[in-house]
């Protein structure tokens, strides 16, 4: 826990009123964006927290190129979680495989490849054939599987997203946007941590063919470990990225640059600026103590509160040293009360954040007391006045910010 934390919030823990539940999520920027980029479409998150570092048209349909190819990376290494496929399988090649354009792993028509060297001619050699010899194996053809694609995407909360093939070959009402590309990519992380390195592998060879992995960040010795380039005429120059440095994973989201060399010094320039600029900060760990409550009539003279989950914040510097912490609570508390009440607010002030304010819950269980117990504490409050401080109401909490 942050002890400067702990130490703002004892200091006003008597002063303030009940407030709303808002936890630091990626719907709000943890500060006014300090940065522009040239990128036409962007987002900048803190994968620990889920804040929203910075964002440009971040909800703007756009074309994704092989950055889709995330999309069907999640549907196979979904099935091979549920037993449904395995890296030995070995597929197919059919002549629509076969066939395909663009970038390419060079499979064979009417050979079979194993399942697991196609993943990597998906991920590393960004091979759009792989694609659809996996699309098939899933949906029977490839039309079909992004229409599964399609429907699994909203699922997963990406609203704004469809699918016309596996690949991310132009076609209209094939599109995405920034958001949702964040939210494939922390998911696929999340659910998947066990096929995640094949993001962060250099090469591949096929067929005698060995070709290099296009994410250019890779090579720069910066903390990076995924996860996709993309590029058409028409979408620009897009790269998924994803680090981790000091304890801190970032996902980047960048689209409609002019060539690979703006895709690579613009993706790592945000991503040092993410890491430079802000730091995560544990106010409490979850089921820790935060204060104790006055309580009237109850067995217990206080009643602990505690957070849920770990309050955990991504801030800037100077916003963690203006930081403004206190608990907003009506006190005493009538027993009885029962644990895992909700009965007092952990608000969270700065200067350009969204005030913070995280419900704080009571940690035990208060009985109220008997009938001759109740009447000794009310003759008690009459002759010697209460015996705990009061929380003093004041003007109601700023409303939180979505």
């Amino acid at each position: 826990m942050d002890r400067g934390f702990l130490k703002a919030i004892t200091r006003t823990l008597r002063q303030v009123a009940v407030g709303a539940l808002l936890v630091a999520s990626a719907t709000a920027p943890a500060a006014a964006a300090s940065i522009e980029t040239i990128a036409r479409e962007a987002i900048l998150i803190d994968v620990g927290t889920g804040t929203v570092l910075f964002e440009k048209n971040a909800d703007e349909r756009m074309p994704t190129s092989s950055m889709s190819k995330l999309m069907t990376a999640y549907m196979v290494f979904e099935r091979l979680k549920q037993g449904r496929m395995s890296l030995d399988d070995t597929l197919p090649v059919s002549q629509e495989a076969w066939k395909q354009q663009g970038s390419k792993m060079f499979v064979e028509l009417g050979n079979t490849i194993k399942v697991e060297d196609l993943i990597r001619g998906m991920i590393i050699q960004s091979g759009n054939d792989a694609c659809v010899v996996l699309a098939e194996a899933i949906s029977g053809t490839e039309p079909a599987f992004a229409a599964a694609a399609t429907k699994r995407a909203k699922e997963l909360g990406m609203s704004n997203s469809n699918f016309m093939n596996a690949s991310g070959w132009p076609v209209p009402d094939h599109y995405s946007t920034a958001r949702d590309l964040s939210t494939l990519s922390i998911r696929l992380m999340q659910d998947f941590p066990e096929y995640f390195h094949y993001y962060s592998e250099k090469e591949f060879t096929y067929h005698g063919i060995k070709q290099g992995n296009r994410n250019p960040l890779l090579y720069r010795n910066m903390g990076v470990d995924g996860l996709k380039t993309g590029h058409t005429d028409i979408a620009g120059y897009g790269l998924i990225a994803t680090g981790e440095r000091s304890g801190r994973r970032l996902v980047l989201v960048v689209n409609g640059l002019p060539n690979m060399q703006a895709r690579a010094d613009e993706s790592a320039r945000l991503l040092e600026w993410g890491w430079r600029e802000f730091d995560n900060y544990t106010l409490f760990k979850g089921g820790e103590t935060v204060d104790q409550l006055p309580v009237w009539l109850g067995q217990a003279e206080q009643v602990p509160l505690q957070a849920e989950k770990a309050v955990k914040l991504t801030m800037t510097h100077e916003q963690r040293a203006k930081m403004k912490v206190s608990v907003v609570a009506n006190a005493p508390v009538a027993a009885p009360i029962a644990k895992g009440a909700r009965l007092a607010t952990l608000t969270v002030e700065a200067p350009d954040f969204p005030t913070q304010e995280i419900p704080l819950l009571a940690a035990a269980d208060v009985q109220k007391l008997g009938f001759f117990g109740r009447i000794a504490a009310a003759a008690g409050h009459m002759l010697f006045g209460p015996s705990t401080p009061a929380v003093v109401p004041a003007a109601p909490a700023a409303p939180a910010a979505k």
